[in-house]
């Protein structure tokens, strides 16, 4: 008959295999068995259960044995930590503590600092950090390994330098994790010192090594670095893993043109994933390439490749930069075909493109179906009735969240101080902003003081909008000031329109909107002479209004139109038309004066 060794072997091959239902099976011959509460035995169904990612079976298991040893605890701690049940991972090292028989050893503290990073918990991180030190693992390269990781995930830099430097022999892991904290804070050139470091000491770099070198160029100023790590890459053969391509991708996204990530998808051919469609994807929705968005869709759906959430946000993303409801409409069809209609990211993706697109009835129909909206949809849909002028269902649906329990945002205060604005309700929007802080945790931005300034200012009260800019913690922006100009137009307050002028010319000399706001303010009030001197330094700076621009889609196609445009294909009948819209204006006006 097998013993508690052969079932302990024959348990750990089949977690190795990946059958589930052939480890259920020999979890049942070990029951049925004579060495079924053997110690070895059930710490290998732990471990076995763990791998398969059934949890609570390897707590069952772990639940009954009477007298647990070191492997007992360390299998079902990793197993918690493995799949994401951090804080009963922490849980569970803190009763083998309290027991008091057992000296926890490398592996263990490995796991409990991979929960502390998951959590992003550093308070409990630099608990048992004191613990790992007190037990002789403090210069340990297996628990250094997690430390170090946990404390650069939490923000700590410098103690994640520390602890790597007191590693006595680090290993693959322990350079890979000091490297990606680094990259993690876009700190390149540090990057790649310690990639300089690492290859001097003759260690290997694998592929994880490459790819958080990668993640560490982030911006244009970068651009010298990736390429330097792009040539490495194919000096090592590491360009046929589509990981590595992948990450080449969205660097060069990042650093660079859009072609440049476009050679490095094309080099990937068919053996692109899903990731490496939604890496272009996104690279097209960060250089405003919505059209280009939309061919890359049409040769996804036609590849081995399915869209998912991430794609079809993407695609609702450039629906909704466009204002194109007719594809909006199509995404929208193919979302409900595929069954993406239950995800919340992707309703609040369609909300959001609807509202931009113009239909708040849609949107709202979207909202009222979703079962349980979270902050970011009850946020687009206040802002978005916000938007339109209908402040009062705004601020009723901001009501209605916060009687949900849902706690609202930057974005919906935003919202909600818009609403006031639009409505007229000075006081419950400077009341909103007194209690941001204390009431919702949340500190004004320059967004909010914006909103304020546009609610004094639309209300008339010019001089408190003034005096509000002037008094605020943050330095005002040319927003404000050009919301203020704006106001002193319509209510014809000259001196404190020359003064948000000259704000704004203080930060932006060559700012023509100020320069024609304030020309406007000078003509209502009749003051003709500084009109003249207006114009005539606009004229010798070499200044010019930026001419308006709106666009009409008309069967699938989207035709953009320039106030003064000479250069659109069109351009000699939409002159034609205009004049003889023109001329039946004039003669509507002459038949009204002779009535």
């Amino acid at each position: 008959m097998p013993d508690q060794f052969t079932f302990g072997s024959v348990v750990k091959a089949c977690s190795g295999g990946g059958n589930v239902v052939l480890g259920r099976q020999l979890h049942a011959q070990v029951v049925k068995s004579e060495v079924g509460s053997h110690l070895i035995a059930q710490n290998a169904l732990i471990a076995m259960y763990s791998k398969f990612d059934q949890i609570a079976d390897a707590w069952n298991v772990f639940s009954r044995i009477a007298t647990r040893d070191l492997i007992s605890w360390g299998s079902i701690i990793a197993g918690f930590s493995q799949l994401g049940y951090d804080r009963e991972a922490l849980f569970h090292f803190k009763e083998m503590l309290c027991h008091g028989d057992y000296q926890p050893n490398e592996y263990i503290f490995g796991s409990v600092f991979s929960a502390c990073s998951s959590l992003l918990h550093s308070e409990y991180g630099r608990q048992i950090h004191g613990i790992c030190i007190k037990f002789g693992l403090g210069r340990n390269v297996f628990a250094g390994c997690s430390l170090c990781d946990m404390y650069a995930r939490c923000g700590f830099l410098d103690f994640a330098r520390i602890i790597f430097n007191q590693i006595e022999r680090p290993d693959l892991a322990s350079w890979n994790a000091i490297i990606a904290g680094v990259a993690n804070n876009s700190n390149v050139n540090e990057a790649l010192s310690l990639f300089g470091r690492m290859r001097h000491l003759r260690m290997i770099p694998d592929g994880l090594t490459v790819r958080s070198l990668l993640c560490a160029c982030t911006s244009p100023l970068a651009l010298s670095q990736g390429m330097q790590v792009h040539s490495y890459i194919i000096k090592m053969g590491f360009d046929s893993s589509v990981s590595e391509c992948n990450a080449l991708l969205a660097m060069y996204a990042k650093c660079s043109t859009l072609r440049s990530a476009f050679l490095v998808f094309k080099e990937l051919g068919k053996n692109a994933d899903s990731v490496s469609w939604n890496s272009i994807l996104t690279a097209c929705m960060q250089h405003n390439q919505a059209e280009e968005i939309f061919r890359l869709l049409k040769q996804m759906l036609v590849s081995q490749n399915k869209p998912d959430h991430i794609t079809l946000m993407n695609v609702i993303g450039a629906c909704a930069e466009i204002a194109s409801m007719e594809m909006g409409n199509q995404v929208h069809c193919y979302i409900m075909k595929t069954g993406h209609v239950l995800d919340v990211y992707v309703m609040n993706g369609l909300i959001d493109m609807y509202i931009k697109c113009g239909s708040l009835e849609i949107a709202r129909e979207l909202f009222d179906f979703m079962e349980d909206p979270n902050v970011v949809s009850w946020s687009s849909l206040i802002v978005g009735y916000a938007q339109f002028g209908y402040g009062e269902e705004s601020l009723e649906l901001f009501r209605r969240m916060k009687s949900q329990g849902v706690r609202p945002n930057e974005v919906t205060l935003l919202g909600v101080l818009s609403a006031c604005s639009h409505v007229g309700l000075v006081e419950e929007g400077l009341q909103l902003l007194r209690n941001m802080e204390t009431e919702y945790g949340i500190i004004p931005t320059r967004e909010h003081c914006s909103c304020v300034v546009d609610l004094l200012a639309r209300a008339g009260h010019i001089h408190e909008a003034e005096a509000f800019i002037n008094q605020m913690a943050l330095d005002p922006c040319v927003l404000m000031w050009k919301t203020l100009l704006a106001a002193c137009k319509t209510h014809g307050n000259v001196d404190v329109g020359e003064r948000a002028a000259e704000n704004i010319l203080k930060v932006d000399p060559t700012n023509s909107a100020a320069h024609v706001l304030l020309c406007n303010i000078y003509a209502s009030s009749k003051r003709w002479e500084d009109v003249a001197r207006l114009r005539r330094s606009m004229k010798e700076m070499g200044m010019r209004k930026i001419p308006g621009q709106s666009w009409i889609e008309v069967k699938n196609r989207i035709s953009v139109f320039f106030a003064e445009d000479s250069n659109h294909p069109e351009r000699d009948r939409i002159y034609t038309i205009l004049k003889e819209l023109w001329l039946q204006m004039l003669d509507e006006d002459r038949i009204q004066f002779q009535i």
